[in-house]
């Protein structure tokens, strides 16, 4: 099954994904909800791997039930919970479902999630997942061993633009596009001369670059990301701006509004968005009609 959001992005469209979390139980009906009514502007969906190391179902099967209902899945695949056996077997085993977008990383590690007894394994770096993937789609095992059958994977990986160390993040993201990543989902964006300092270093043009928006949902949110999420850095004046908007019962309309700047400031940099929502499906979808009414 071919790719659309590979056939989306070389034809120049400026391509939106959303990231969605599968069901901590086996109720899909939610998902495939958020999914539809996102469909009107999003290319393609992320279906997380246990985010924030909180076990949910596979991302393969949720990516298969979206591909029933005519949606394009993006399987996450991480390294955080198997060895390269296993992931070489889930990545055949998408493949073979007709899943042929995955994004590639190495996963919050199982400490901070509901199971935290859990061991992380990162048997493989994410370049070298990344490697493994490509191998796939040469048909070989990443041992060099002959496949019988092939993968067509769009291979995609994750870099942070607003990484503490940027140039290990710029070497790391090299890493990456030589193992065979053919696009990038930024982590969150709110200061868009970040991305264009990462992207004039990275010095990658014909690598596809989608920046992430994640929507401010509080004052809280807010100081928790900056606080606790790498490479996040919230500027205080769109911090000053939810807070007033909390005073006023008003957070959701300023902070898609937020959103929208952002988009608007960063959309000549890269080649589309990728949005995480996170629980703000609803709201993500007014945030992505009112892009396309500017786009028209």
């Amino acid at each position: 099954m071919p790719s659309r959001l590979r056939d989306a992005l070389q034809s120049g469209e400026f391509v939106v994904t959303c990231e969605l979390s599968p069901p901590k139980g086996t109720d899909l009906s939610p998902l495939l909800t958020k999914a539809t009514t996102l469909s009107r502007a999003a290319t393609a969906f992320n279906l997380t791997d246990s985010a924030a190391a909180r076990m949910t179902m596979a991302p393969v099967a949720a990516g298969y039930a979206l591909l029933q209902h005519g949606l394009e899945p993006i399987v996450q695949i991480t390294s955080r919970d198997k060895n390269r056996l296993a992931l070489q077997g889930d990545m055949l085993g998408a493949a073979a479902l007709g899943i042929n977008n995955i994004v590639v990383m190495g996963g919050d590690p199982p400490n901070i999630g509901d199971h935290k007894e859990a061991r992380g394994v990162y048997d493989l770096f994410s370049s070298q997942l990344i490697a493994a993937a490509q191998a796939l789609n040469n048909g070989r095992d990443y041992a060099g061993n002959a496949l019988r059958g092939n993968t067509e994977f769009f291979i995609g990986g994750v870099c942070n633009p607003g990484a503490a160390n940027m140039d290990k993040e710029i070497e790391n993201t090299r890493r990456k596009i030589d193992a065979g990543a053919q696009f990038f989902q930024t982590q969150a964006i709110y200061r868009a001369a970040e991305l264009e300092k990462f992207l004039d270093k990275l010095n990658a043009p014909a690598i596809a670059i989608l920046g992430g928006i994640i929507p401010i949902k509080s004052v809280m949110m807010a100081n928790y990301m900056n606080e606790r999420v790498p490479g996040i850095a919230i500027p205080d004046g769109l911090i000053a701006r939810i807070a007033a908007a909390e005073k006023s019962n008003d957070v959701v309309t300023t902070s898609l509004a937020i959103a929208m700047e952002t988009i608007a400031e960063i959309r000549s940099l890269c080649r589309g968005i990728h949005v995480m929502a996170i629980g703000w499906e609803e709201h993500a979808a007014r945030l992505l009609a009112d892009l396309q009414t500017q786009s028209a």
